[in-house]
C-alpha cells in the first residue's frame, strides 16, 4: 500500500492492504506492446483513450479505467497492465484519474463520459464516497463495476472487488517474524497508517500482524487493542507503540523515533507499507541500531525488494496491483461478450489476487520467496 487507501469502516476482507500467485493473463511483451496498442493518458482531465487491435475476436469493448492518481506508481503499474491486458482482449480502454489523492470531481466525470461512451464497464479506485452515486448509476446504465484494490464503502457499490487480503498479507509477516525470533522475547513496534481515522488497510495488515504471531488483536474493528504484554506463539511480548505514520517516509521515521523513545528494546518494527519501514530503518540507523532489529514490510514494489536484498527490510509481503487491473479488464471483456460474471474467491467477499513473503532467509514452516524470484511481479521501479 504504497497509495492512500480510501477512508471507510472496514470490512471483513479488503483488497489491499498493499497483497498472489504471480501467474497474470498473457501479456503483450515489451518490444510488441507499441505494435498493438497506442495510447495516451492525462491525469485529471477526465479520460483518453487507449486504443488496441489485437486479441480476442468479437466486437470491440469499452472499458474505463479510473485511477486515484497517475503520480503514484502503484496505480500506474495498474495502467500498464491494464493496457496490456486491453491489447490482447480486443478493448478500447479509457484511462482517468484524479489531480490528487481524494479528487472525486474527476473521477465523476470519468464514470459520466463512461456512461456515456456506452462502455461495458468500469475499474475503478475510488477516492471517496462521493464517487457512488454515479457508480450506481453506471451499473443501472449496465456497466459492470470492479472495484480494485480497495473496496467502495459500502462494498456494494461495486459488483465485485479484485484486490489483496490484506489479512493474509500481515499474517505472512508475523509468521515469519514468530519464528525468525526462535523463542526470544519480542518488543514489538507497530507503525500503523492513522491513529484517527478507520481505514481497512490499516486494520487488516495491523491485525493480520499480530495473529501470525500468535496475538489475539482485542477488536475486529480498531487497532491497539491487543493486550500490551502476554505470550506470543514463541515466548513472550511487549507492544511497545502504536504510532501513525500517514504511509509515508517521514512519517515513519517519525514514529521510529516516538517508539524508541518510549522503549528502545524495540527488535520487531511491524509497518503499514514500504515507505513507513524505510522511514524506520532510518531512525532505527540513525540510533545505531541497523542491522539490530528486524522490519516487516507490506507492498512489494521494486524498489522494496532491493530493500530486502539489502537487509534492511527483513521480509516484505507482496501484493500485485497490475494484475488487479488486468484481470478486471479481461473479466468486462468476457462479460461482454456472452461470458460468465467474475465470482468472489472462495469464503471471502472479493476476488483475492493473491500475496506472497519475500525474504533472503528461510524459517521453518514459511514460504518465501527470494528476491530475485518476486522481482518478476514487482511493481514500480
Amino acid at each position: 500500500m504504497n497509495h492512500s487507501d480510501t477512508v471507510h469502516v472496514p470490512n471483513s476482507r479488503r483488497q489491499v492492504g498493499r497483497t498472489t500467485a504471480t501467474a497474470g493473463l498473457a501479456l503483450c511483451v515489451a518490444t510488441a506492446l507499441a505494435a498493438c496498442s497506442s495510447s495516451s493518458t492525462t491525469a485529471g482531465s477526465g479520460s483518453s483513450s487507449s486504443s488496441s487491435s489485437g486479441g480476442s475476436g468479437g466486437s470491440r469493448v469499452g472499458v474505463s479505467l479510473i485511477l486515484k492518481t497517475l503520480t503514484n506508481p502503484y496505480f500506474v503499474s495498474m495502467e500498464n497492465d491494464a493496457k496490456a491486458a486491453a491489447a490482447k482482449d480486443n478493448v478500447s480502454l479509457t484511462v482517468a484519474a484524479g489531480t490528487k489523492d481524494g479528487d472525486t470531481q474527476t473521477q465523476i466525470s470519468a464514470i459520466d463520459n463512461a456512461i456515456s461512451r456506452g462502455d461495458k464497464g468500469i475499474l475503478i479506485t475510488t477516492n471517496g464516497d462521493a464517487v457512488n452515486a454515479a457508480l450506481n448509476q453506471a451499473k443501472q446504465a449496465g456497466l459492470f463495476v470492479i472495484a480494485l484494490d480497495t473496496s467502495p464503502n459500502p462494498p456494494s457499490t461495486a459488483d465485485i472487488t479484485f484486490a489483496t487480503d490484506n489479512t493474509a498479507a500481515g499474517k505472512l509477516d508475523g509468521q515469519y517474524a514468530a519464528t525468525a525470533l526462535g523463542g526470544k522475547p519480542a518488543v514489538i513496534a507497530m507503525l500503523d497508517l492513522f491513529n484517527n481515522q478507520v481505514v481497512s488497510v490499516d486494520i487488516d495488515r495491523d491485525h493480520g500482524f499480530l495473529q501470525g504471531l500468535g496475538i489475539n488483536p482485542g477488536s475486529t474493528t480498531q487497532n491497539g487493542q491487543e493486550a500490551k504484554t502476554g505470550s506470543y506463539s514463541g515466548g513472550s511480548y511487549t507492544i511497545a507503540c502504536h504510532q501513525p505514520t500517514q504511509g509515508a517516509i517521514d512519517g515513519g521515521r517519525t514514529a521510529m523515533e516516538n517508539c524508541l523513545s518510549a522503549n528502545p528494546n524495540i527488535n520487531v518494527v511491524y509497518a503499514i507499507n514500504e515507505p513507513a519501514a524505510e522511514g524506520a530503518y532510518n531512525a532505527l540507523k540513525a540510533a545505531g541500531k541497523a542491522g539490530q532489529v528486524a522490519v516487516y514490510a507490506i507492498d512489494g514494489s521494486c524498489a522494496g525488494l532491493k530493500f530486502v536484498t539489502s537487509g534492511e527490510f527483513t521480509a516484505d509481503a507482496v501484493q500485485y496491483p497490475g494484475k488487479m487491473a488486468s484481470l478486471g479488464v479481461d473479466s468486462i471483456a468476457k462479460l461482454a461478450r456472452g461470458g460468465s460474471k467474475p465470482s468472489v474467491t472462495s469464503g471471502k467477499s472479493f476476488y483475492d489476487t493473491g500475496t506472497a513473503l519475500v525474504a533472503t532467509k528461510s524459517v521453518s514452516g514459511v514460504t518465501i520467496q527470494s528476491p530475485t524470484d518476486a522481482a518478476s511481479a514487482c511493481w514500480g521501479s
